[in-house]
Protein backbone atom coordinates (compact mmCIF):
# COMPACT_ATOMS: atom_id res chain seq x y z
CA UNK A 1 0.00 0.00 0.00
CA UNK A 2 2.80 2.15 0.78
CA UNK A 3 5.45 1.28 -1.58
CA UNK A 4 8.25 -1.33 -1.24
CA UNK A 5 10.61 1.11 0.51
CA UNK A 6 7.70 1.99 3.15
CA UNK A 7 6.93 -1.39 3.63
CA UNK A 8 10.46 -2.22 4.84
CA UNK A 9 10.43 0.19 7.43
CA UNK A 10 6.45 -0.35 8.91
CA UNK A 11 3.77 -2.33 7.28
CA UNK A 12 4.22 -5.06 9.27
CA UNK A 13 3.56 -3.21 12.35
CA UNK A 14 0.19 -3.83 14.59
CA UNK A 15 -1.30 -0.82 14.18
CA UNK A 16 -3.69 0.56 12.24
CA UNK A 17 -1.49 2.96 9.57
CA UNK A 18 -4.36 5.11 9.00
CA UNK A 19 -4.36 5.68 12.85
CA UNK A 20 -2.51 8.86 14.84
CA UNK A 21 -1.00 6.48 16.83
CA UNK A 22 0.85 4.28 14.62
CA UNK A 23 2.39 7.87 12.55
CA UNK A 24 4.08 8.47 16.23
CA UNK A 25 5.04 5.29 16.10
CA UNK A 26 6.67 5.89 12.63
CA UNK A 27 8.22 9.43 13.90
CA UNK A 28 9.94 6.98 16.95
CA UNK A 29 11.84 5.04 15.00
CA UNK A 30 12.62 7.43 11.99
CA UNK A 31 16.84 8.19 11.79
CA UNK A 32 16.19 11.61 10.21
CA UNK A 33 13.99 13.10 12.96
CA UNK A 34 16.71 14.94 14.91
CA UNK A 35 16.83 17.15 11.72
CA UNK A 36 13.58 18.70 12.35
CA UNK A 37 15.26 20.63 14.98
CA UNK A 38 17.81 22.39 12.62
CA UNK A 39 14.79 24.04 11.12
CA UNK A 40 12.85 27.25 11.83
CA UNK A 41 8.71 25.59 12.24
CA UNK A 42 6.05 27.94 13.09
CA UNK A 43 4.19 25.91 15.60
CA UNK A 44 0.59 24.90 14.76
CA UNK A 45 1.60 25.17 11.07
CA UNK A 46 2.02 22.23 8.91
CA UNK A 47 4.16 23.09 6.21
CA UNK A 48 3.89 21.14 2.69
CA UNK A 49 5.19 23.63 0.54
CA UNK A 50 8.64 22.66 0.55
CA UNK A 51 8.87 21.98 -3.42
CA UNK A 52 8.00 25.84 -4.07
CA UNK A 53 10.41 27.55 -1.05
CA UNK A 54 12.15 25.04 1.77
CA UNK A 55 12.13 26.36 4.93
CA UNK A 56 14.60 28.24 6.98
CA UNK A 57 17.61 26.26 8.45
CA UNK A 58 19.37 27.66 11.76
CA UNK A 59 22.76 26.43 9.20
CA UNK A 60 21.76 28.33 6.31
CA UNK A 61 21.04 31.37 8.72
CA UNK A 62 24.40 30.65 10.36
CA UNK A 63 26.27 30.40 6.75
CA UNK A 64 24.43 33.80 5.65
CA UNK A 65 25.30 35.86 9.21
CA UNK A 66 28.83 34.88 8.41
CA UNK A 67 29.25 36.70 5.16
CA UNK A 68 27.53 39.35 6.58
CA UNK A 69 30.03 39.41 9.37
CA UNK A 70 32.89 38.62 6.63
CA UNK A 71 31.80 42.44 5.12
CA UNK A 72 31.46 44.03 8.20
CA UNK A 73 34.85 43.14 9.45
CA UNK A 74 36.95 43.17 5.96
CA UNK A 75 34.90 45.40 3.70
CA UNK A 76 36.18 44.43 0.15
CA UNK A 77 38.75 42.51 1.76
CA UNK A 78 36.03 39.67 1.82
CA UNK A 79 36.87 38.68 -1.42
CA UNK A 80 40.01 36.63 -0.29
CA UNK A 81 39.82 36.73 3.24
CA UNK A 82 37.33 35.10 6.05
CA UNK A 83 35.94 31.37 6.54
CA UNK A 84 34.63 31.62 3.05
CA UNK A 85 36.25 33.67 0.58
CA UNK A 86 33.59 35.95 -1.65
CA UNK A 87 36.06 35.32 -4.65
CA UNK A 88 36.31 31.14 -4.48
CA UNK A 89 32.46 30.79 -2.95
CA UNK A 90 30.90 29.05 -6.21
CA UNK A 91 33.88 26.83 -6.33
CA UNK A 92 34.22 25.94 -2.47
CA UNK A 93 30.22 24.78 -2.77
CA UNK A 94 31.25 21.87 -5.24
CA UNK A 95 32.14 19.58 -2.59
CA UNK A 96 28.76 19.69 -1.32
CA UNK A 97 27.01 20.00 -4.67
CA UNK A 98 28.22 17.30 -6.30
CA UNK A 99 27.35 14.14 -4.50
CA UNK A 100 23.93 15.41 -4.82
CA UNK A 101 23.41 15.09 -8.68
CA UNK A 102 26.10 12.17 -9.26
CA UNK A 103 28.64 14.96 -10.71
CA UNK A 104 32.87 15.15 -10.64
CA UNK A 105 33.33 18.09 -8.16
CA UNK A 106 34.48 19.69 -11.56
CA UNK A 107 31.48 19.36 -13.36
CA UNK A 108 29.36 21.34 -11.20
CA UNK A 109 29.42 25.48 -10.36
CA UNK A 110 26.69 27.64 -8.31
CA UNK A 111 25.48 30.86 -10.35
CA UNK A 112 23.06 32.47 -12.05
CA UNK A 113 19.29 31.33 -12.06
CA UNK A 114 17.74 28.62 -13.70
CA UNK A 115 16.37 30.71 -16.47
CA UNK A 116 19.97 32.32 -17.18
CA UNK A 117 21.86 29.20 -16.66
CA UNK A 118 19.69 27.36 -19.41
CA UNK A 119 19.98 30.55 -21.61
CA UNK A 120 23.73 30.02 -20.96
CA UNK A 121 23.86 26.36 -22.03
CA UNK A 122 21.76 26.55 -24.72
CA UNK A 123 23.74 29.54 -25.83
CA UNK A 124 26.96 26.88 -25.58
CA UNK A 125 25.05 23.48 -27.07
CA UNK A 126 22.61 24.62 -29.23
CA UNK A 127 24.43 24.50 -32.47
CA UNK A 128 21.33 24.35 -35.70
CA UNK A 129 23.60 22.52 -38.66
CA UNK A 130 21.86 21.06 -42.06
CA UNK A 131 18.49 19.73 -40.74
CA UNK A 132 19.20 19.35 -37.45
CA UNK A 133 17.57 22.43 -36.32
CA UNK A 134 14.94 21.67 -33.68
CA UNK A 135 14.84 21.23 -29.82
CA UNK A 136 12.57 18.80 -28.22
CA UNK A 137 10.68 19.47 -25.12
CA UNK A 138 7.41 18.85 -23.40
CA UNK A 139 4.03 20.34 -23.15
CA UNK A 140 4.32 20.16 -19.23
CA UNK A 141 7.18 21.44 -18.24
CA UNK A 142 7.61 25.18 -15.93
CA UNK A 143 6.51 27.82 -18.34
CA UNK A 144 10.32 29.67 -17.74
CA UNK A 145 11.89 26.54 -19.80
CA UNK A 146 9.65 27.12 -22.69
CA UNK A 147 10.26 30.78 -22.66
CA UNK A 148 14.28 30.37 -23.18
CA UNK A 149 13.78 27.83 -25.98
CA UNK A 150 11.44 30.05 -27.86
CA UNK A 151 14.31 32.78 -27.37
CA UNK A 152 16.98 30.87 -28.32
CA UNK A 153 15.80 29.50 -31.61
CA UNK A 154 14.36 32.98 -32.70
CA UNK A 155 18.05 34.24 -32.05
CA UNK A 156 19.28 31.89 -34.70
CA UNK A 157 16.15 33.14 -37.27
CA UNK A 158 14.26 29.81 -36.20
CA UNK A 159 10.19 30.10 -35.74
CA UNK A 160 9.35 28.45 -32.30
CA UNK A 161 5.93 27.30 -34.14
CA UNK A 162 7.98 24.50 -36.37
CA UNK A 163 11.41 24.36 -34.46
CA UNK A 164 10.39 23.42 -31.04
CA UNK A 165 8.93 19.91 -30.63
CA UNK A 166 6.72 19.74 -27.15
CA UNK A 167 5.51 15.80 -26.08
CA UNK A 168 2.44 15.67 -25.58
CA UNK A 169 0.25 13.96 -22.65
CA UNK A 170 -2.48 12.07 -23.43
CA UNK A 171 -3.99 12.77 -19.37
CA UNK A 172 -2.39 16.70 -19.67
CA UNK A 173 -0.54 15.42 -15.99
CA UNK A 174 1.74 12.14 -17.32
CA UNK A 175 4.76 11.84 -19.93
CA UNK A 176 5.34 8.66 -21.74
CA UNK A 177 9.12 8.05 -22.22
CA UNK A 178 8.21 5.88 -25.31
CA UNK A 179 6.59 9.23 -26.71
CA UNK A 180 9.45 11.22 -25.98
CA UNK A 181 12.22 8.87 -27.99
CA UNK A 182 9.90 8.39 -30.58
CA UNK A 183 10.08 12.79 -31.20
CA UNK A 184 14.36 12.02 -31.15
CA UNK A 185 14.40 12.53 -35.05
CA UNK A 186 16.96 13.33 -37.42
CA UNK A 187 15.91 16.89 -37.47
CA UNK A 188 16.53 17.21 -33.35
CA UNK A 189 19.98 18.87 -32.55
CA UNK A 190 18.63 19.11 -28.52
CA UNK A 191 16.65 17.94 -25.93
CA UNK A 192 15.40 19.84 -22.69
CA UNK A 193 13.40 17.85 -19.95
CA UNK A 194 12.89 17.97 -16.28
CA UNK A 195 13.55 14.99 -14.38
CA UNK A 196 10.52 15.71 -12.45
CA UNK A 197 7.40 17.76 -13.79
CA UNK A 198 6.38 20.16 -11.98
CA UNK A 199 2.63 19.67 -11.66
CA UNK A 200 2.07 16.00 -11.50
CA UNK A 201 5.70 15.26 -9.59
CA UNK A 202 6.57 12.48 -12.43
CA UNK A 203 9.90 10.94 -12.05
CA UNK A 204 11.07 10.75 -15.91
CA UNK A 205 13.17 7.64 -16.99
CA UNK A 206 16.81 10.33 -17.32
CA UNK A 207 19.06 7.00 -17.93
CA UNK A 208 16.66 5.78 -20.56
CA UNK A 209 16.16 9.20 -22.51
CA UNK A 210 20.24 10.05 -22.15
CA UNK A 211 21.11 7.33 -23.86
CA UNK A 212 18.14 7.06 -26.63
CA UNK A 213 19.39 10.80 -27.51
CA UNK A 214 22.92 9.84 -27.62
CA UNK A 215 22.23 7.15 -29.74
CA UNK A 216 20.70 9.60 -31.94
CA UNK A 217 23.30 11.94 -31.94
CA UNK A 218 21.46 14.50 -29.86
CA UNK A 219 22.91 16.83 -26.98
CA UNK A 220 20.58 16.02 -23.57
CA UNK A 221 20.26 18.61 -20.61
CA UNK A 222 18.12 18.07 -17.70
CA UNK A 223 16.03 20.68 -15.23
CA UNK A 224 16.60 19.69 -12.05
CA UNK A 225 14.24 21.78 -10.15
CA UNK A 226 12.29 19.35 -8.77
CA UNK A 227 14.08 16.84 -7.93
CA UNK A 228 17.41 18.14 -6.46
CA UNK A 229 17.87 17.65 -3.10
CA UNK A 230 14.76 15.27 -2.59
CA UNK A 231 16.45 11.99 -4.47
CA UNK A 232 19.84 10.67 -5.84
CA UNK A 233 21.12 11.60 -9.48
CA UNK A 234 24.08 10.36 -11.32
CA UNK A 235 24.58 12.75 -14.36
CA UNK A 236 28.23 11.49 -14.91
CA UNK A 237 27.29 8.21 -15.07
CA UNK A 238 24.36 8.42 -17.25
CA UNK A 239 26.33 10.72 -19.35
CA UNK A 240 24.23 13.87 -19.29
CA UNK A 241 25.25 16.28 -21.39
CA UNK A 242 24.22 19.25 -19.08
CA UNK A 243 21.70 20.28 -16.31
CA UNK A 244 20.20 23.00 -14.00
CA UNK A 245 18.53 23.57 -11.05
CA UNK A 246 17.68 26.43 -8.55
CA UNK A 247 18.28 25.60 -4.82
CA UNK A 248 15.45 27.35 -3.22
CA UNK A 249 12.96 24.15 -2.96
CA UNK A 250 14.32 21.29 -1.55
CA UNK A 251 18.09 22.34 -1.01
CA UNK A 252 16.47 25.05 1.78
CA UNK A 253 18.59 28.01 0.77
CA UNK A 254 16.42 31.10 0.76
CA UNK A 255 14.02 33.36 -1.46
CA UNK A 256 16.00 33.56 -5.28
CA UNK A 257 18.75 31.57 -3.92
CA UNK A 258 21.63 30.81 -6.40
CA UNK A 259 20.77 28.19 -8.81
CA UNK A 260 23.58 25.65 -10.61
CA UNK A 261 24.63 23.81 -13.19
CA UNK A 262 26.28 20.87 -14.34
CA UNK A 263 28.40 20.45 -17.86
CA UNK A 264 29.80 16.29 -18.21
CA UNK A 265 33.87 16.47 -18.26
CA UNK A 266 33.28 15.35 -22.09
CA UNK A 267 32.30 19.05 -22.87
CA UNK A 268 35.60 20.78 -20.54
CA UNK A 269 36.89 23.25 -21.02
CA UNK A 270 34.32 24.63 -22.92
CA UNK A 271 34.10 27.83 -24.30
CA UNK A 272 30.67 29.22 -22.50
CA UNK A 273 28.17 30.70 -25.69
CA UNK A 274 27.82 33.68 -22.98
CA UNK A 275 31.21 34.59 -21.58
CA UNK A 276 31.54 36.82 -18.16
CA UNK A 277 34.21 38.03 -16.40
CA UNK A 278 33.57 35.70 -13.30
CA UNK A 279 34.09 32.47 -16.17
CA UNK A 280 37.32 33.35 -16.38
CA UNK A 281 40.53 31.11 -14.90
CA UNK A 282 41.01 32.39 -11.26
CA UNK A 283 44.63 32.40 -12.02
CA UNK A 284 44.34 34.93 -15.17
CA UNK A 285 40.80 37.33 -14.25
CA UNK A 286 42.85 39.77 -12.78
CA UNK A 287 44.96 40.30 -15.61
CA UNK A 288 42.40 42.70 -16.83
CA UNK A 289 43.02 41.28 -20.72
CA UNK A 290 40.41 41.89 -23.28
CA UNK A 291 41.06 38.04 -24.51
CA UNK A 292 38.39 35.52 -22.56
CA UNK A 293 40.44 32.98 -21.41
CA UNK A 294 37.62 30.79 -19.63
CA UNK A 295 38.37 28.57 -16.25
CA UNK A 296 38.64 24.55 -17.62
CA UNK A 297 35.91 23.59 -15.65
CA UNK A 298 32.20 24.36 -15.40
CA UNK A 299 33.40 27.41 -13.39
CA UNK A 300 33.77 28.55 -16.81
CA UNK A 301 30.05 29.14 -17.08
CA UNK A 302 29.70 31.31 -14.79
CA UNK A 303 29.14 34.97 -16.27
CA UNK A 304 29.00 37.83 -13.85
CA UNK A 305 29.70 38.82 -9.90
CA UNK A 306 28.45 36.71 -7.91
CA UNK A 307 25.21 36.98 -5.70
CA UNK A 308 27.34 36.89 -2.26
CA UNK A 309 24.59 36.79 -0.03
CA UNK A 310 21.86 34.52 -2.28
CA UNK A 311 24.69 32.04 -2.46
CA UNK A 312 25.78 32.16 1.69
CA UNK A 313 22.93 30.14 2.84
CA UNK A 314 23.82 27.11 0.25
CA UNK A 315 26.70 26.56 2.62
CA UNK A 316 24.61 26.23 5.82
CA UNK A 317 22.13 23.84 3.77
CA UNK A 318 24.81 21.58 1.95
CA UNK A 319 26.04 20.64 5.69
CA UNK A 320 22.33 19.01 6.14
CA UNK A 321 22.73 17.06 3.23
CA UNK A 322 25.95 15.77 3.58
CA UNK A 323 24.72 14.51 7.42
CA UNK A 324 22.12 13.31 6.22
CA UNK A 325 22.27 11.58 2.92
CA UNK A 326 20.47 11.67 -0.28
CA UNK A 327 20.03 8.28 -0.14
CA UNK A 328 18.55 8.31 3.12
CA UNK A 329 16.22 11.39 2.32
CA UNK A 330 14.87 9.84 -0.83
CA UNK A 331 13.91 6.80 1.25
CA UNK A 332 12.26 8.99 3.63
CA UNK A 333 10.70 10.89 1.26
CA UNK A 334 9.18 7.67 -0.60
CA UNK A 335 7.65 6.71 3.27
CA UNK A 336 6.09 10.04 3.32
CA UNK A 337 4.53 10.40 0.27
CA UNK A 338 3.32 6.81 0.11
CA UNK A 339 1.43 7.14 3.33
CA UNK A 340 0.09 10.71 2.67
CA UNK A 341 -1.52 8.92 -0.65
CA UNK A 342 -2.25 5.65 1.44
CA UNK A 343 -4.96 8.70 4.18
CA UNK A 344 -5.91 9.98 0.81
CA UNK A 345 -6.92 6.62 -0.38
CA UNK A 346 -8.41 5.58 3.08
CA UNK A 347 -10.06 8.93 4.34
CA UNK A 348 -11.31 10.96 0.97
CA UNK A 349 -12.48 8.19 -1.20
CA UNK A 350 -15.89 9.67 -2.81
CA UNK A 351 -14.96 13.33 -2.04
CA UNK A 352 -13.94 13.88 -5.26
CA UNK A 353 -10.31 13.55 -4.91
CA UNK A 354 -7.68 11.66 -7.88
CA UNK A 355 -4.08 11.41 -7.38
CA UNK A 356 -2.12 12.60 -9.98
CA UNK A 357 1.43 11.39 -9.34
CA UNK A 358 2.13 7.83 -9.81
CA UNK A 359 2.14 5.98 -6.97
CA UNK A 360 5.30 3.46 -7.99
CA UNK A 361 8.22 4.95 -6.55
CA UNK A 362 11.01 4.81 -9.26
CA UNK A 363 8.51 7.50 -10.97
CA UNK A 364 7.55 9.57 -8.29
CA UNK A 365 8.94 12.26 -7.29
CA UNK A 366 8.84 14.55 -3.88
CA UNK A 367 5.89 15.42 -3.78
CA UNK A 368 1.77 13.96 -4.05
CA UNK A 369 -0.46 16.01 -6.75
CA UNK A 370 -4.26 15.95 -6.25
CA UNK A 371 -6.68 16.96 -8.86
CA UNK A 372 -9.87 18.28 -7.62
CA UNK A 373 -12.27 20.81 -9.44
CA UNK A 374 -12.79 22.57 -6.13
CA UNK A 375 -8.35 22.90 -5.79
CA UNK A 376 -8.58 26.64 -5.48
CA UNK A 377 -11.19 26.89 -2.97
CA UNK A 378 -9.89 24.02 -0.87
CA UNK A 379 -6.25 24.93 -0.75
CA UNK A 380 -7.39 28.64 0.90
CA UNK A 381 -9.14 26.61 2.92
CA UNK A 382 -6.51 24.32 4.22
CA UNK A 383 -4.66 27.87 4.56
CA UNK A 384 -6.62 28.53 7.35
CA UNK A 385 -6.14 25.50 8.87
CA UNK A 386 -2.77 26.46 9.35
CA UNK A 387 -1.90 23.83 6.49
CA UNK A 388 0.75 25.06 3.86
CA UNK A 389 -0.44 23.49 0.48
CA UNK A 390 0.56 24.85 -2.76
CA UNK A 391 -2.04 25.14 -5.99
CA UNK A 392 -1.35 25.11 -9.44
CA UNK A 393 -3.80 25.93 -12.21
CA UNK A 394 -6.13 24.70 -13.06
CA UNK A 395 -7.55 21.75 -10.09
CA UNK A 396 -4.17 20.72 -8.94
CA UNK A 397 -2.83 20.54 -4.93
CA UNK A 398 0.49 19.60 -4.60
CA UNK A 399 1.54 18.67 -1.24
CA UNK A 400 5.32 17.88 -0.44
CA UNK A 401 6.59 16.48 3.05
CA UNK A 402 10.28 16.98 2.95
CA UNK A 403 12.48 14.54 4.48
CA UNK A 404 14.43 16.69 6.35
CA UNK A 405 11.68 18.66 8.39
CA UNK A 406 8.05 16.72 7.81
CA UNK A 407 7.16 14.57 10.54
CA UNK A 408 4.86 11.35 9.89
CA UNK A 409 2.19 13.06 12.54
CA UNK A 410 2.25 16.04 10.56
CA UNK A 411 1.21 14.15 6.95
CA UNK A 412 -1.72 12.81 9.67
CA UNK A 413 -2.98 15.83 10.86
CA UNK A 414 -2.86 17.38 7.43
CA UNK A 415 -4.93 14.70 5.48
CA UNK A 416 -7.00 14.43 8.80
CA UNK A 417 -7.99 18.33 8.55
CA UNK A 418 -8.54 17.68 4.71
CA UNK A 419 -11.15 15.57 5.40
CA UNK A 420 -12.87 17.92 8.35
CA UNK A 421 -12.79 20.44 5.59
CA UNK A 422 -14.67 18.65 2.81
CA UNK A 423 -17.03 17.08 5.43
CA UNK A 424 -17.63 20.25 6.77
CA UNK A 425 -18.03 21.95 3.25
CA UNK A 426 -16.35 24.82 4.95
CA UNK A 427 -14.13 25.46 1.68
CA UNK A 428 -17.68 26.83 0.08
CA UNK A 429 -16.58 29.92 1.61
CA UNK A 430 -14.01 30.68 -0.51
CA UNK A 431 -14.11 32.18 -3.96
CA UNK A 432 -12.82 29.69 -6.59
CA UNK A 433 -10.21 32.28 -7.75
CA UNK A 434 -6.93 31.86 -7.19
CA UNK A 435 -4.84 34.86 -6.11
CA UNK A 436 -1.90 36.79 -8.24
CA UNK A 437 0.74 34.60 -6.88
CA UNK A 438 -0.69 30.96 -6.52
Amino acid sequence: MFGHNFNERGDRMARDPLTREWAEKMDQTDELSSFRQEFYIQEGTIYLNGNSLGLLSKRAEASLHAQLESWQRYGIGGWTQGKRPWFFLAESLRGGLAPLVGAKEHEVIVTGSTTVNIHQLLATFYRPQGKRTKIVTDVLTFPSDIYALQSQLRLFGLDPETHLIQVQSRDGRLLDEEEIVRQLTDEVALVLLPTVLYGSGQRLDIERVTKAAHERGIMIGWDACHSIGAMPHEFHRWGVDFAVWCSYKYLNSGPGSVGGLFVHEKHLPALPGLAGWFGSDKERQFDMEHTFIPAGDAGAFQIGTPHILSMAPIAGSLELFAEAGIDRIRAKSLRLTGYLMALVDGWLAGMGFEIANPREDERRGGHVALVHPDAVRICKALKEEEVIPDFRAPDMIRLAPTALYTSFVEVWEAVNRLKRIMTDKTYEQFLNERGVVA
